[in-house]
């Protein structure tokens, strides 16, 4: 019990980052044999994570839409937070179509084999995805973890409580009890983060070698690099200019960011982010609640922009082909607005680089070089794509006057779910 106690008694981002460190160290010194000891232990905890994603969600979006008092404030917010997400993503292309030309990632790779399992994706059409939004049946959706469905009933169920007015204050009182009890569960849960993140670099680093890694180590260290420059600099700079310090922010989310970079899930992700905007940065829960979930769905800048401007430029220097000012207003314009139609799409990062490339009239076959090292890239894409989901109701809510000031400069602790122990 002594030893327990101690372990619970660091800081859960030393835990993890004590995980992730020692895994690491595991993987490299077992080998690739050790895979099949180690993936399990990180099997287990995504499995766990993504079991209490949707409940998660189904009870913070149904009590955090009775909690915003009906349509106007939550088409007012809403509004405020897609136009959030639009201006992050441009932003985001631009960056990646930066350090993609800084840093030439397709030109001396030599000759590269295409992964063998590799498959041209089809891109829904728009029409299809906006269908897929609207569950058929909702429980059907809640099985299967269709997140945006998830959403758009729980939105429906919580403007109803809404309009029947006090009749249904008992069953709001219910909807907000069984958040709670989601909360605690997932207390529980993220205790295993640092069980979890060594399995799953542990089995990474076996996985992998260097031969996998070499060819295409340019393309890997400019998607590196731009992501890095995005979180930094761009998130950084719009922290600034609201007023904000970015070294507290940063400080708030880093346990969100390192469960997303060991797990690859923003969805796996999500329950950490919540907690992270609401609990260390005072964003107010009822609106969190609402648009950290959306924001795992649709708000995609390593996946849905950095990854498909870089993707562009690769191809292009690759094949020897010239692009042209007008593809790279495709390419922006279809990574944009592409990372919201892709939203809920599985492999997105795979269906936007397709979508980009045909949009841009460039060959889509050049993805089937990537896939070979995709989990090295999704590590960092995710991790992108996470902060910038927490980024943006921080300021949404600094806009319309729902971060908790006091909380977000570590001067006062809220009611309620706490970070893990330490």
């Amino acid at each position: 019990m002594k030893l327990v106690s101690w372990w619970l008694g660091i800081r859960f981002w030393k835990r993890v980052l004590a995980g992730f460190v020692l895994g690491a160290l595991a993987g490299w010194l077992c080998g690739p044999g050790s895979v099949a000891w180690f993936q399990p232990l990180g099997d287990v905890y995504v499995a766990l994570i993504k079991m209490i994603a949707v409940p998660l969600v189904f009870f913070a979006v149904v009590n955090s839409v009775s909690s915003l008092h009906g349509v106007q404030r939550m088409a007012a917010l809403g509004g405020r937070t897609f136009l959030w997400f639009a201006l992050t993503a441009a932003l985001a292309v631009g960056v990646g179509l930066l350090v993609g030309h800084l840093t030439d990632p397709g030109l001396g790779v030599g000759q590269l084999t295409m992964a063998g399992d590799y498959k041209v994706r089809e891109v829904p059409s728009a029409v299809k995805v906006l269908l897929d939004v609207v569950p058929t049946n909702p429980f059907r959706a809640l099985s299967e973890g269709k997140i945006l469905q998830v959403i758009f009933f729980a939105g429906l169920l919580g403007l109803a409580l809404v309009k029947i007015g006090e009749k249904s204050a008992r069953l709001r009182e219910l909807f907000g009890e069984a958040n709670d009890a989601m909360i605690q569960v997932t207390r529980f849960v993220l205790e295993m983060t640092p069980i979890g993140t060594f399995g799953l670099i542990a089995a990474l680093v076996a996985g992998y070698g260097f031969e996998k890694l070499l060819p295409l180590g340019k393309f890997v260290l400019a998607l590196y690099a731009a992501c890095a420059v995005q979180i930094v600099v761009v998130y950084g700079g719009l922290l600034l200019a609201h007023g904000l310090s970015p070294r507290r922010f940063f400080r708030g989310v880093l346990p969100a960011m390192q469960v997303a970079f060991t797990s690859s899930s923003s969805f796996a992700s999500m329950p950490v982010a919540l907690r992270s905007v609401t609990q260390n940065l005072g964003v107010s829960p009822a609106y969190a609640s609402f648009a950290v979930p959306l924001g795992a769905s649709i708000k995609m800048d390593g996946c849905g922009a950095i990854y498909p401007a870089i993707s562009s430029i690769f191809v292009a220097q690759y094949f020897g082909l010239q692009l042209e000012p007008a593809q790279y207003f495709v390419i922006l314009l279809a990574s944009v607005l592409g990372s919201f139609g892709t939203a809920g799409v599985p492999g997105t990062a795979t269906v936007m680089v397709t979508l980009v490339l045909s949009s841009a009239g460039l060959p889509v076959e050049g993805i089937g070089y990537l896939v070979a090292i995709d989990r090295v890239l999704d590590m960092m894409r995710t991790m992108t794509n996470v902060t910038g989901q927490m980024l943006v109701p921080v300021l949404v809510a600094r806009e319309q006057g729902l971060l908790d000031m006091d909380v977000y400069l570590g001067e006062a602790a809220p009611a309620g779910l706490q970070e893990p122990a330490r």
